[in-house]
């Protein structure tokens, strides 16, 4: 990692901590999940992402924010734009120039006819795991969304996801549940209450996100 790329970096997560000083006690938590991230992506990997009602909204937002621009606009590069418009001259000019670079990510709770499907005919609380094991790949990274930790779909896909070599990233409350007992690095927000919780769980998804496109995208 450049000099520079690793100070902005740093600099995303300073400016966290600078707005959120509550969560200093987790930095290094913050951190290690952010790395774990990077790793993912070097590698060719992607990132699975679950959570349940408001954790659901984060996991498509996550998505939505590492799958185009969040603060750059991330252009393609000179020849992916050629290999667009040798393919089709008209068309391939407007993909090179609207399409942007993209980290791969799956919100894993947004396949509602998969999950109506799967629950009418099996346990639904088993849901997520299956998508999961359909998605993932070994050193694919779960990114596990459970302000209590004890939400049993949220803990049978990290059962599944740690089964099949895939490193497990807890996102959840103080108390992290029985879910930090199924996480390789398990961020926990020094709150108790649910909407509180998710209250900082935005602006640490959202620190994540910054610095992955620095990391990436310069």
């Amino acid at each position: 990692m450049s000099g520079k790329r690793k100070d902005m970096e740093n600099c995303c997560l300073e400016e966290l901590l600078e707005y959120y000083p509550e969560l200093k006690a987790i930095r290094k938590e913050i951190w290690d999940a952010y790395q774990c991230m990077v790793k993912c992506f070097e590698t060719g990997h992607k990132l699975l992402i679950a959570g349940n009602g408001g954790s659901s909204s984060d996991a498509q937002h996550i998505v939505g924010e590492l799958m185009k621009g969040f603060e750059k606009k991330r252009s393609l590069s000179k020849m992916q734009q050629e290999l667009l418009q040798k393919v089709d001259p008209v068309m391939g000019k407007v993909l090179a120039k609207e399409l942007q670079g993209a980290l791969p990510a799956i919100a894993l709770d947004s396949h509602s006819s998969l999950y109506t499907a799967y629950a009418n005919d099996m346990d639904a609380k088993v849901c997520l795991a299956q998508a999961l094991q359909g998605y993932g790949h070994p050193q694919d990274v779960l990114l596990a969304i459970s302000t209590s930790g004890n939400s049993e779909n949220i803990l049978y896909a990290a059962v599944t996801a740690r089964a099949f070599g895939m490193p497990v990233i807890a996102l959840t409350a103080k108390e992290g549940g029985k879910l930090v007992g199924l996480s390789d690095i398990a961020v926990r927000v020094p709150q108790e209450k649910t909407f509180r919780a998710q209250e900082l769980h935005l602006p640490i998804y959202h620190c994540w996100c910054r610095m992955l496109e620095q990391h990436f995208f310069q």
